[in-house]
Order: C-alpha cells, then structure tokens, then sequence
C-alpha cells in the first residue's frame, strides 16, 4: 500500500486527505520494517517513516526528504520506503533521481501505481517516447480507475507539448467525462480537459467543463478566476 501518492498537478485537497491516510503505517509496510533489523530498530525506522510521510503530506518536501533518505539508504528492498524517496525526488524536481527510485518501488511492489508520476517525469524531461510506453502499459494493467485517469492527464499533456492538441484533448475525452458523482481525478480530468480546449480556442467548451469543475469544488485550483477569464 502507498504511503504517498499523487502527480506534480495534484488537487487541492490531496495533501489533506493525505494526512488521514497516512496516520498510521499499513500493515504490509511495517512488517517490511520488521524485516529489516530488531524489534527496537523496527520501531524507530516506523516512527521516522511515519514522521516523513506526514512531512510529505503538508508538503514540506526538504523535510520530508532529509527524513526518507536515510531509510533508503539502508532500506533498499522495502517498497514503501523507496516509493516516499522517490515521490518527495519528483516533488522538488529532481527527475531522474525519482525516475530511479519508483522504479525500484515498483519492481519491489509489482505494481504499475506510480506509472503516471514516471510518466510525469519523462515528460519534464521531454521523453514523450516513454510516456508513450508508460500510458499503453498503465491502460492495459490493472491498476485503478483514479491511477489510469492520472496516467492519462499526463500522456495527453505530453501530446500538447509536442504541438498535438487535437490528439491530447481526444485522449482526454475518452476518459470519464460524464460523471454523476465526481472524484478528485474527474475534477482532474475536467480541469485538465477545458485548459486544452481554452488553449485550442474553443471558449465554449472550456467554458463548459471549468463550471462543472466549480460545481462540483468551487475550490479547485483556479477555477473560479477561469471562469471569470472566459465570462
């Protein structure tokens, strides 16, 4: 189970919610600890992860890395720990570094949950090739519904770079759209979606879809200030 989670576009809200979820460590990831030296020593790799996580949470990014680091160095071949280096690496820009550490997360994991953030990553760096692959490994795994949806925001974002509107928002439009009871990836996807359209001159839509991002969070982002923009 992540300790951490979330691209550089996260909502609002993430670092809220982040805090609840991290108050206590999964069980998988203490045992992962425990593994890892003594009883005592177990206890005081948990309280430091933990302290780390919830620095990551408040984004207090420096905080939360000079916390993590130590950890992974001696920690290797625990997940949890990697997957929190490499995510407050991505935070402050430093992409390789980050590309090298969730990787390593995820051969440990099994997993594909922080594809988006790789993908996040290569496109900083202009590997659009990459985000390519990352997208076609995310959308044919097995991974949820909210991580596919990021994985998505970036590939089509790194198809606006390269020139390609049309493409991105296409991508994006066969994403979930129509939602009767959104989530913060729809918002994300919303937001995402309506800057593209904003961007390709179709004020309308744009229009559109940042009022159904405001009604559903009147908080989100900038919604508020899009809106007004485009009145």
């Amino acid at each position: 189970m992540a300790v951490g989670a979330g691209v550089r576009r996260s909502g609002p809200n993430g670092a809220r919610r982040g805090r609840q979820e991290r108050a206590r460590l999964p069980p998988e990831v203490a045992e992962d600890l425990a593994r890892s030296g003594g009883e005592a020593l177990a206890h005081r790799n948990a309280r430091r992860l933990q302290e780390a996580s919830r620095a990551y949470a408040d984004e207090h990014y420096v905080d939360a890395l000079r916390l993590v680091e130590p950890l992974a160095r001696r920690m290797v071949d625990v997940a949890a720990v990697r997957e929190l280096h490499g995510l407050c690496l991505y935070r402050l820009g430093r992409w390789k570094a980050a590309i090298s550490e969730l990787t390593a997360a995820e051969q440990l994991s099994g997993g594909v949950e922080h594809h988006p953030v790789l993908a996040d990553c290569r496109r900083a760096l202009g590997h659009h090739g990459e985000v390519r692959r990352l997208w076609e490994e995310l959308r044919e795994g097995s991974a949820s519904a909210a991580v596919v949806t990021e994985g998505r925001i970036v590939a089509a974002g790194s198809l606006a770079d390269q020139g390609d509107l049309g493409a991105a928002i296409r991508l994006l439009e066969q994403g979930p759209v129509k939602v009767r009871k959104p989530r913060l990836h729809h918002l994300r996807l919303w937001y995402a979606l309506a800057a593209l359209h904003e961007r390709a001159g179709d004020v309308p839509r744009a229009r559109q879809l940042y009022r159904q991002v405001g009604d559903a969070d009147p908080d989100f982002a900038d919604v508020g200030e899009r809106l007004r923009a485009l009145s």
